[in-house]
């Protein structure tokens, strides 16, 4: 099947990226946090020179406030700045304009941003690529030299010293870079590869198909896709879409509604599409399919935008008796599930009813009843992560304290051997086909940068198809995990990565990381733009808080409403063990994070502004009473509640960034950053965060908002923003801590 990728705030909501999720509290967290430790710290290092910096002067636009009043449940809630919400509007786009002045005017005269974003630019130019995908001898991988704003893709024949050849530039599709691919789908023939595009960051995107024989595009082009891969089945595949917006309507704000599945033929026009799925009484919620590789099932996903998981249905496409109707295999919306294959007539289905940390089973559609279930995998102690149904095998992930375990099993639940993975990190693809020999695989850690492996089915060995070459020495650095006490007890693990021989003087710049949320799992990672931090004395520190999914469902439901304060909680716990165990202090601290996780840097700042001196909150969910209202906002209600009901409203306002703001409170130097094309969280959220901050702030710390143009939440977004981007986080973090990175 197809796997619809969907980052950050949908990912929870989407059979065809089901996360796995756990009922009890892991064991290894049970006992006592330092005796978890490893020592890290080499006590002879070198000394670090952190000059004064010169404090700079801000001169903010001054935004007009208007009386507009809301009344939620007899509670009455001003919202002075609700114009800024009108993203067309002349005033809106002035106001952006004159804060990018105000912003970038103060990021020009840091002395020391032209050199970081020259190092910047040097570390990234390496050659990064994507996992292969095999399809019919033939190997579709992605490649960036280094500076291309966006990855190209390429074939080759199947095998280590095949030679590439160019067969997409997504650098071609505009003129700005800013035009990604978002998702490649090949026919079960091999034959064609439909691919989606999106513009500008944009969450919207267009399916395009090209013949793979010939290397040629084809006239089909199929528009207003979002939330949707391309099942194929026959001549033609299976998406999802929306109705295009109506005259007036913003496209990247405006609520999106009624999702349907439709079948395209090839060659055909997109008005000419059968409707395949819709459901006229509920106008919230996704509907996504699948096809298995045989094309023998076609599989539907259905949510509600009220629950946290999805129902699933299947149609047999051999049965003429089927024609037109699906069958339910789980009714309920409670739960997270997603069919990884079939052997013959039955379905092979992860999920996590009656197992919070998820379970294969094996499901006869014509006999679909629970008590006719068989149990393939059953749940463990670990998170059961992923599953791949390749080369006759199940591969199996688990997550084992945020980091990743591979198993391969045959297709009856026989463990047959476990994956050697190089060290303690994060392991991801091993996707194939039936026939497969091989499978690809990607391995990361914090200080390992990400390298292609391919695993023989046979032999089950791992050998390097593709290891970058990085301008930094990994073996310079050193990670360890660390669990330390939250507020009510709870022990939380949390990454520490930094530079061998780093004191704990409580001086070094840190920079704290963490999301919380929507059951994703912050696992190892290696990011060039946090090598530049580490080498020059930065700590990182990567926090699993509650919300998460790195131990499962009960992990996940005590950050959720009502409990979303237990992630703050949380948060804070990690600042404060930073500063307790000499790491940093305060005034070196610099708290970010992104979608929600900058929700949760926005609510840190107004529960605890002295906790950081530097917050980074990126394209985060600010308004908690309104973000329902825009795009698909309404599929995060599960998560956190909306403010239509009574009893989350009064939950939501205690915590809600925007409203809880303080005339005359120190906030920490902030820069907010957004993006104009963010139609997943809309950029009106820090709009009007940064109004309420530059308004209400009583100290002398900076309140920026930058916002980048033609970009969009995250994916896609082009080399060259990210390297400015980073370059100007980078340089307002050292500007604001005292710390010259380059000395004086």
């Amino acid at each position: 099947m197809n796997k619809t990728y969907l980052s950050l705030l949908t990912v929870a909501s989407v059979a065809a990226v089901a996360a796995c999720r756990s009922s009890q509290p892991p064991k290894s967290l049970a006992g006592n946090a330092s005796a978890t430790e490893t020592p890290i710290i080499e006590q002879n290092a070198p000394a670090r020179t952190a000059p004064e910096t010169p404090r700079l002067t801000v001169d903010y636009p001054k935004t007009r406030k208007s009386d507009h009043t809301d009344d939620y449940h007899g509670t009455k809630v001003a919202d002075p700045y609700r114009w800024l919400e009108d993203l067309d509007s002349p005033e809106t786009k002035a106001w952006v304009e004159a804060q990018n002045k105000v912003t970038f005017g103060y990021l020009e005269q840091i002395p020391f941003r032209n050199r970081i974003k020259e190092r910047l630019t040097k570390i990234w130019n390496y050659e990064r690529f994507s996992i292969p995908q095999e399809e019919g001898g033939r190997l579709y991988y992605s490649r960036n030299d280094g500076l291309q704003n966006q990855g190209v893709m390429y074939t080759q024949q199947s095998g280590q010293e095949g030679q590439p050849d160019l067969l997409l530039d997504p650098n071609k599709l505009s003129a700005d870079g800013t035009t990604a691919l978002a998702g490649t789908y090949f026919s079960h023939d091999h034959r064609y590869m439909a691919f989606a595009t999106s513009g500008g960051g944009s969450d919207w995107q267009k399916l395009k198909v090209m013949d793979l024989k010939t290397r040629q595009p084809l006239k089909d082009e199929l528009q207003w896709v979002k939330v949707s891969g391309a099942a194929w089945y026959k001549d033609g595949f299976f998406y999802s879409r929306y109705d295009a917006p109506k005259a007036g309507e913003n496209q990247l704000s405006g609520k999106n509604e009624f999702h349907k599945v439709y079948y395209h033929k090839l060659g055909t026009p997109q008005s000419a599409d059968k409707l395949t799925y819709e459901d006229k009484t509920m106008p919230l919620g996704f509907r996504t399919v699948g096809t298995t590789e045989d094309e023998r099932f076609l599989l539907l996903y259905l949510t509600d935008g009220k629950a946290d998981g999805n129902r699933i249905m299947a149609r047999d496409l051999t049965d003429p008796k089927q024609a037109g109707k699906f069958t339910t295999l789980i009714s309920s919306y409670e739960y997270n599930n997603s069919v990884v294959g079939n052997v013959g007539g039955e379905l092979l289905v992860l999920t996590n009813y009656k197992a919070p940390r998820y379970r294969v089973v094996r499901i006869d559609p014509k006999k679909p009843a629970e008590t006719n279930w068989k149990v393939v995998l059953p749940e463990t102690e670990n998170k059961l992560d992923d599953v791949n149904h390749v080369g006759g095998k199940l591969i199996v992930s688990y997550l084992k304290d945020a980091s990743s375990q591979v198993k391969v099993y045959s297709e009856k639940g026989v463990l047959e051997n476990e994956v050697e993975l190089p060290a303690i990190g994060t392991a991801t693809g091993f996707g194939g086909h039936r026939d497969a020999k091989a499978v690809y695989y990607a391995f990361t850690s914090f200080t390992y940068p990400t390298t292609i492996y391919r695993y023989d089915l046979a032999t089950k060995q791992s050998t390097v198809f593709r290891a970058p070459k990085v301008d930094v020495d990994p073996a310079d650095y050193v990670t360890t995990q660390v669990f330390y006490a939250s507020k009510d007890g709870t022990k939380v693990p949390m990454f520490i990565t930094h530079k061998k021989g780093v004191k704990l003087d409580g001086q070094n710049p840190t920079y704290l990381y963490a999301y919380g949320g929507f059951n994703i799992s912050l696992t190892p990672g290696f990011s060039v733009a946090r090598m530049l931090w580490l080498e020059n004395g930065g700590i990182l520190a990567v926090a699993n808080l509650r919300g998460g999914g790195e131990y499962g469902e009960a992990w996940h439901q005590a950050g959720m409403t009502p409990n979303k304060q237990n992630v703050f909680d949380d948060f804070i716990a990690a600042a404060e063990y930073l500063t307790v165990q000499n790491y940093t202090n305060p005034q070196r601290l610099a708290i970010a994070g992104g979608s929600n996780g900058g929700l949760l840097v926005g609510a840190i700042m107004t529960q605890r502004p002295d906790v950081a001196h530097v917050a980074l909150p990126a394209v985060g969910v600010m308004d908690m009473l309104r973000y329902q209202k825009f795009t698909i906002g309404w599929n995060w209600a599960p998560e956190y509640g909306t403010s239509d009901n009574y009893a989350q409203f009064q939950n939501l306002v205690k915590f809600s960034p925007l409203h809880n703001l303080k005339a005359g409170t120190t906030y920490p130097a902030t820069m907010i950053t957004t993006a104009d094309h963010d139609d997943r969280v809309v950029p009106a959220h820090s709009f009007k965060f940064a109004a309420t901050l530059q308004e209400k702030n009583g100290g002398p710390n900076p309140q920026l908002i930058r916002v980048d143009v033609n970009a969009g939440h995250g994916a896609g977004k082009s080399t060259a923003l990210q390297i400015q981007e980073w370059a100007d986080i980078w340089s307002f973090c050292y500007q604001n801590m005292g710390v010259s990175p380059y000395g004086k």
